[in-house]
């Protein structure tokens, strides 16, 4: 081991030779390896000289030293020091000071060696080193050189002179854990390979064991593995076996190779040499390796030596019989074996009487082994037996007692009793006995033929037998008994045994495949021979058996039969002894050059013992492994990048060399694909998906004709009853059933009628006389109970004071379903703003509601928005009596709304009911300033043939307008009414007549006008369109004039605003409508109306 004292010992009295070997070794990039103790110039080793002191926990002297050997400028290297250590640590990362071919003023030199100073070539020693810094050097402190001038020299800081002091090797780590001992003996080259015993440096390439987790270098653990598999293949031949190799820390047998370089954990493959931050070859990830017993990884950083025990908590366990929990750390929880709580199990045993007494234990509790008093079926022997043991119980008559008994067991004797004769006795072994004496056998009435069954006696007798003594006489027919050979006996009807067998019967041969004719052989048949050919397979499952009449067959098939249904396992030991193999091999091994020689065998061949002396290359070709290799050696791993290009067009992502077989990694980029079901084009889909889903409902009828697939987004011919037969799916009926109008929960059963004669499941809802209580009941009608009987539910005082509140109204003549008022609690500028962006604004609103209702919450964040965004939030939050500001400066400016004193409520409409209240408003005022100031009288124009519906709903088609308008249409059965789209988005209505005193075009313009008002208030009620006028329409279905445009101009709400302020000079001022009494003869007084607080600040509250 490399703890081992006495080998340190020896590599330590073997170091200055090796020193000196090695002295002018190079390393990357050509550079040469500077030592490491101490000797580094000016802070290049402080660094890790400092950390190395931290970490190490030694004397006070110790330390000084080693501060001062980190601290003292470049010397010379005595002869016998340890120069194994020369270029063993990683340069300095930073900026370089010197070219290639110069070195610093500071480096160490050896004695005698020479160094190259920048100018000349000089011996190191004191006068080399004064030579180099007398030199000039380039500065960025020099003086600037003046042309004509003396050249100004430089001052040089004198460096006190410092002495060498002997190097100070660190003692070995004392860490607890074996992980921190391996990283601060390689962190201090104080590691030493078990092969080679040289220092194990953070640049090295290592390999460590996975049992004793030894570190060593990786190309000397690679000779010492390909050293012995040449021993072991040079050995004579054996039988082939899997290869294994000593570890040289523990001498464990290993059967994996050593395999590349790579971090602790393995994750990071031949990683760079890692940062004096984290440990000696760590990748500084999280370790992840597995516990066997735990299911938990290790959770420390990439480290060396195995993992610590895991100290999280496991699992709540239950015991073996379930009555208690029990909950461990996680390595001291068995998840195998489990745990038992030593309580009495208490299961029902198998006999089902009693309770298993066994502690609490794993698996079944087995059969009842309590004794129990147990009785035969005949009553005559008693006896204490297993539970487990006992027969299928019978009921019993005991002769003795005259009583019924349970018989649990046969006895094993004679039944002996007397049959009803009293002469015969009963010759079966113990059974269940009856009550009565069974009959005699013998008696008259029992035997009816001759021995052999087939005559009667009354055609053998003259006199018939009269009692069970009387002899029974024999017939002339066959006996026709079965004899052991299975043939039937030929003798005449007799008693006693049948004779031998003469029948002529076919024997099978071996194999049993053919049949020869023979005389009956009494039951030992000897079968001959066939010359058919035996195909079962030998043991090596790749040849056929190949005999004649193999006796084997039949075995070699209930064998393959029995191995089919997994009754035996696949074994050369359960092979047939006509059925082993001793053919060679043959098979071509894994290298694919050569041929297995061994014998016929099962499993996978032995490695290949050839050689090859080719070079072996990546698929790139850029990593090459040099010959010797054995056999079949794989391809090396390639740290280059692939040079492969993806199919689809796009940039390849960065990844490593690699096989053919294995495939590129998947293409990241988005594209745009259609979806399976080619209902839309799917945008930002990762190129390398094969199949796009939109993840829309299917919608397609199904084979019922009733249901439509509800499946997700599919592939054409996948719906649900795709695998299905018949019209039918699976979906839920849902016909409404004949008897109680529920739809039918069954499963889809096509077109025939739903089976309602099970009781409806459905719920139904039963109510008081009045209908104001109401509850929810199974429906339970079927179709042999149309109507079932349910509770009934009587009036309470809520039912009379609603009842009372009704009778109120009708004396009042109000309508309670639409007595409203008209007040609108929102401003103007809520409002303008909630109709630029509705569905926005309704949003809003619907929060702004759910926070008003709920008492717990009393602040409402928004996430930033915009400068209209926010305006609208504070007006809303003023309407609603909140508080409300904004936060942070733009964009990031937000609005916060919490409840003050002011708030106590939500308003009782909504904004979209108040646009619908000013609509109405809007219209009542354009009515009234039509009827004070009518329009003058048309000129001789076309008359209306028509009405023009503007601004129709979306979606609209005409069978929509044929329905709203059919009521108010149908007043007028002699106008027919042509309904029809024209290019402006407009709906024309094209009256006609068909009756002779509806012929004149001004009598058809009169049924319009009267018919407008009506079919207006039909339009706004439906929402279909938005305004309605008359139009006249030519004979090419033009509309040449239609109603006065300038009633309803663009501006809406502000023309009808506009003219309404003309007050007339009446005594009665127009009062908008409330509910509520009105003064008449009073003149409003003009308020001047106080001017919102948000056209102080220019529309920007706070935003």
């Amino acid at each position: 081991m490399p703890e081992a004292e006495g080998s340190q010992a020896q590599n330590q009295s073997q170091r200055p030779n090796r020193g000196r070997n090695h002295g002018h070794r190079r390393g990357r990039g050509g550079k040469t390896r500077q030592l490491v103790d101490g000797s580094r110039s000016g802070g290049a080793s402080a660094p890790s000289q400092s950390e190395t002191s931290q970490s190490q926990t030694g004397s006070t002297a110790t330390q000084r030293q080693i501060q001062a050997s980190s601290e003292a400028p470049a010397r010379s290297i005595p002869d016998g020091s340890n120069s194994n250590q020369r270029g063993r640590d990683r340069r300095p990362r930073g900026p370089r000071q010197v070219g290639r071919g110069s070195a610093r003023h500071d480096a160490p030199r050896s004695f005698a060696h020479r160094s190259f100073g920048g100018h000349l070539t000089g011996v190191s020693g004191e006068a080399g080193d004064s030579a180099v810094s007398a030199a000039p050097s380039l500065s960025a402190d020099a003086p600037e050189f003046v042309p004509g001038k003396p050249l100004v020299t430089r001052s040089k800081p004198t460096k006190p002179k410092t002495f060498a002091k002997p190097q100070v090797r660190l003692p070995k780590s004392t860490a607890e854990d074996l992980g921190t001992r391996i990283h601060e003996d390689i962190r201090n080259f104080n590691y030493e390979c078990a092969i080679c015993t040289d220092d194990v440096v953070r640049t090295s390439h290592v390999w460590s064991c996975t049992l004793c987790w030894t570190v060593v270098h990786l190309k000397c653990v690679r000779k010492w593995y390909d050293n012995q598999k040449k021993q072991t293949d040079l050995q004579p031949s054996e039988p082939r076996q899997v290869f294994t190799w000593r570890c040289p820390g523990c001498n464990s047998k290993l059967s994996d190779d050593p395999g590349s370089y790579h971090c602790w954990c393995g994750k990071d493959i031949n990683p760079h040499p890692a940062p004096s931050s984290l440990p000696p070859h760590s990748c500084g990830q999280t370790c992840s390796k597995p516990r066997p017993t735990c299911p938990h990884p290790c959770p420390l950083q990439c480290h060396a030596g195995p993992c610590p025990p895991c100290g999280l908590m496991g699992p709540t366990q239950s015991c073996f019989c379930g009555k208690n929990e029990s909950r461990k750390l996680c390595r001291e929880t068995d998840y195998e074996n489990g745990w038992s709580c030593q309580e009495t199990c208490g299961d029902l045993l198998p006999c089902g009487e009693h309770f298993c007494s066994k502690p609490c234990h794993s698996g079944l509790c087995g059969d009842c082994d309590m004794t129990v008093d147990a009785k035969c079926y005949c009553g005559r022997v008693e006896k204490q037996m297993p539970c487990f043991e006992r027969e299928e119980p019978q009921m019993s008559y005991h002769i003795a007692d005259q009583s019924w008994f349970d018989g649990t067991f046969t006895c094993d004797r004679l039944c002996e009793r007397s049959f009803d004769c009293g002469i015969h006795k009963c010759s079966e072994s113990c059974h269940p006995q009856e009550e009565q004496p069974a009959h005699c056998p013998y008696s008259p009435e029992s035997v009816t033929h001759c021995p052999c069954g087939k005559t009667p006696l009354g055609e053998l007798l003259k006199n018939a037998r009269v009692s069970c003594e009387d002899p029974i006489p024999h017939c002339e027919e066959p006996c026709h008994k079965k004899l052991p050979c299975g043939h039937l006996c030929a003798s005449k009807c007799h008693t006693g045994d049948c004779g031998f067998c003469n029948e002529t019967i076919e024997v099978a041969c071996i194999c049993g495949r053919t049949r020869t004719r023979s005389v009956c052989h009494q039951g030992n048949v000897q079968s001959p021979m066939c010359m058919r050919i035996c195909q079962a397979n030998l043991s090596c499952g790749r040849h056929k058996c190949g005999e004649h009449c193999c006796a084997g067959e039949k075995k070699a098939a209930e064998r393959q039969a029995a191995r089919r249904k997994h009754k035996l396992p696949s074994e050369v030991t359960s092979i047939e002894a006509e059925h082993i193999c001793i053919k060679t091999c043959g098979r071509q091994l894994k290298c694919g050059s050569h041929e297995c020689q061994q014998i016929c065998h099962r499993g996978p061949c032995a490695n290949c013992p050839e050689a090859i002396f080719t070079e072996i290359s990546c698929d790139c070709g850029r990593t090459v492994l040099h010959p010797p290799q054995p056999c079949g050696t794989r391809p090396p791993d390639c740290r280059f990048n692939c040079l492969r290009r993806p199919s689809c067009g796009h940039p390849s992502v960065e990844h490593n060399c690699h096989a053919g077989d294995i495939s590129c990694p998947k293409c990241p980029f988005l594209v745009e694909k259609w979806c399976a079901c080619g209902k839309e084009k799917i945008h930002s889909q990762p190129c390398h998906l094969q199949e796009a889903h939109c993840g829309r409902v299917c919608g397609k009828k199904l084979k019922c004709g009733l249901h439509s697939c509800k499946k997700l987004c599919h592939r054409p011919g996948e719906c649900e009853d795709a695998n299905l037969s018949g019209k039918r799916c699976e979906q839920a009926c849902g016909k409404t059933k004949l008897f109680c109008e529920h739809p039918c929960q069954n499963t889809c059963h096509g077109q025939t009628a739903c089976n309602e004669s099970s009781a409806c499941t459905a719920k139904a809802v039963i109510s008081c006389p009045c209908g104001v209580r109401t509850q929810e009941v199974k429906c339970l009608a079927s179709s042999s109970n149309a109507t079932p009987s349910r509770i009934e539910i009587k009036c309470d005082d809520e039912c009379l004071r609603l009842e009372r509140n009704r009778r109120l109204a009708a004396a009042l003549n109000i309508d309670p379903t639409s007595h409203q008022n008209d007040h609108i609690p929102y401003s103007d500028t809520t409002l303008r703003l909630f109709k630029e962006n509705t569905s926005w604004a309704e949003t809003q609103e619907r929060e702004f509601r759910v926070f008003a209702k709920s008492p717990n919450e009393v602040r409402l964040r928004y996430k930033p928005m915009s400068t209209t965004y926010r305006q609208f939030l504070h007006v809303l939050a003023e309407d609603y009596g909140l508080e409300s500001r904004s936060e942070d400066i733009e964009p990031y400016r937000y609005v916060v709304v919490f409840k003050g004193t002011r708030f106590v409520s939500a308003p009782s409409k909504t904004l979209s009911q108040c646009i619908k209240i000013r609509a109405a408003q809007a219209a009542d005022a354009a009515s009234a300033a039509a009827s004070r100031a009518p329009s003058p009288p048309l000129t001789a124009q076309d008359p209306f043939n028509g009405f023009l519906l503007t601004s129709p709903r979306f979606g609209l088609t005409i069978d929509d307008v044929k329905t709203a308008l059919n009521s108010d249409l149908s007043t007028q059965p002699s106008v027919h009414f042509e309904i029809s789209f024209l290019p402006s988005d407009e709906v024309l209505l094209r009256a006609t007549t068909s009756y002779s005193s509806f012929l004149s075009p001004p009598a058809l313009e009169q049924v319009l006008i009267s018919l407008k008002p009506r079919l207006a208030r039909t339009i706004q009620g439906s929402d279909v369109a938005g305004k309605v006028f008359l139009c006249h329409v030519d004979s090419a279905g033009h509309v040449a004039r239609r109603d006065d445009v300038s009633k309803t101009d663009a501006s809406g709400w502000s023309a009808v605003a506009g003219r309404a302020a003309a007050k007339l000079d009446t005594a009665v001022e127009e009062a908008p409508r409330t509910t509520g009494r009105r003064l008449v003869g009073l003149r409003k007084k003009k308020i001047e109306r106080e001017r919102s607080w948000t056209h102080e600040l220019d529309g920007d509250v706070e935003c």
